[in-house]
């Protein structure tokens, strides 16, 4: 019995000190933990244009859309995909599209949450952001202060271009359900698009009612220099702020029943 619980004894203080080992291997490598505060991030946004079709053709309930979504489904491929990159460097940052994509346009339908490509200008110390949109023929240039967004973050937490990353909820625009995944280990509040508001980077976002998502796919460790970082200008653009475009796409997307309310979200987005 006196030597059964010697070796019991050893067996629980071996356990003991292989669990203190294993403790000090996080500690240490947490304190040599990378924080990221410059950089390039690419992410990859895929639209569901299946699930976008199909639910419009049920709003719709008309045989003309229906035959639209069939043709689609025979032509296309399920996904249509943008990648864009979000340079970075501490309090400003650049979402752009990625140069020299296929414009994601055929005959036969196209849609605004694939065509549009977004370029915003973020300066999160004065709280204010820049955005060239191009909206059918125009291109708007909007300035504004930044979205509020009211975050609920979680404990479900999942891996995204090899950063530990935690999840968050919110609801933007009264109507748009929003998943985001973000990581302190880049203490950045940016984001893809124009979400902000985190205490990290947002590596991973999705809108679940929309069939969208944004991941990143590459994350950079370089310096980007701020000097490089630098709002939009082109030279025929209308500037306005977030109001004054709401009310001017409204105005115009007023006749076009569900399809102009959800294009409508799209453009603000």
């Amino acid at each position: 019995m006196k030597r059964l619980k010697m070796r019991s004894d050893k067996g629980i203080w071996l356990l003991v000190v292989l669990m203190l080992l294993n403790a000090s291997a996080h500690k240490l490598m947490a304190q040599n933990a990378r924080f990221l505060f410059s950089g390039n991030i690419t992410y990859e946004k895929r639209v569901n244009m299946y699930a976008k079709l199909k639910k419009a053709a049920d709003e719709e309930q008309g045989t003309w859309y229906q035959e639209i979504y069939d043709q689609y489904r025979k032509n296309q491929p399920q996904f249509a995909t943008v990648n864009n990159t979000l340079s970075f460097n501490r309090n400003v940052l650049l979402y752009q599209p990625v140069a020299g994509q296929p414009e994601n346009r055929n005959s036969f339908f196209s849609d605004p949450s694939v065509t549009m490509r977004n370029t915003i200008f973020t300066n999160l110390d004065e709280k204010m952001s820049v955005s060239q949109k191009a909206v059918f023929e125009e291109t708007y240039l909007l300035k504004d202060s930044l979205r509020k967004i009211v975050w609920k973050i979680t404990d479900e937490t999942r891996e995204i271009a090899g950063y530990d990353c935690r999840r968050a909820n919110a609801l933007v625009m009264d109507s748009i359900y929003v998943v985001a995944f973000y990581t302190d280990q880049i203490p950045v509040s940016g984001g893809p698009e124009s979400f902000t508001g985190l205490p990290g980077m947002i590596l991973g976002l999705a809108l679940p009612h929309e069939n969208t998502t944004w991941f990143a796919t590459r994350v950079e460790d370089v310096v980007v220099p701020a000097a490089n970082i630098t709002a939009p200008s082109p030279r025929k653009a209308k500037t306005v702020n977030r109001e004054q475009l709401t009310t001017t796409l409204q105005s115009v997307l007023s006749n076009w029943g569900n399809y102009g309310k959800n294009m409508l979200k799209l453009f603000l987005l």
